[in-house]
């Protein structure tokens, strides 16, 4: 018992960062995380849609060519456009983690199985010199 009262801040951070890995973990757990290489893979030869999940401005300011926007907020409400996708690998592209896992969480509530979550989101994208449009 000294020992955590002699080092309540240790036990503090320990505490925090357990509950931070954990929170990510279970974020992220509907969906696999893939690289650009699997990405472009997927599009080009499995025929996977691209599910934007950003805000409309960040769309409108570059996203992938033929991708789909729907912001995460939106996607319960919206379900019914993406239905006839069920049986196609869907690629979430994001700005920050916190909207992907969501998304993914959902689309696997709603009967997707093949959901894939582009690792580092539409920067990555952009750092690999990859196709990007802008509206």
């Amino acid at each position: 018992m000294s020992f955590v009262q002699n080092n309540i801040l240790l036990v503090i951070i320990f505490v925090a960062s357990g509950v931070l890995l954990i929170w990510e973990l279970f974020s992220r757990s509907s969906g696999k995380e893939i690289g650009t290489l699997l990405a472009v893979q997927l599009i080009n030869y499995k025929d996977a849609v691209v599910l934007d999940v950003r805000e409309e401005s960040e769309y409108k300011s570059g996203h992938i060519p033929n991708s789909l926007h729907l912001p995460a907020d939106e996607i319960k409400d919206r379900m019914g456009e993406l239905e006839k996708f069920k049986d196609r690998p869907i690629v979430v592209i994001y700005k920050s983690g916190v909207r992907s896992g969501a998304a993914s969480t959902i689309l696997h509530k709603n009967g997707f199985s093949l959901i894939h979550i582009l690792a580092g989101g539409i920067d990555t994208w952009k750092n690999e010199d990859l196709p990007i449009v802008k509206k």
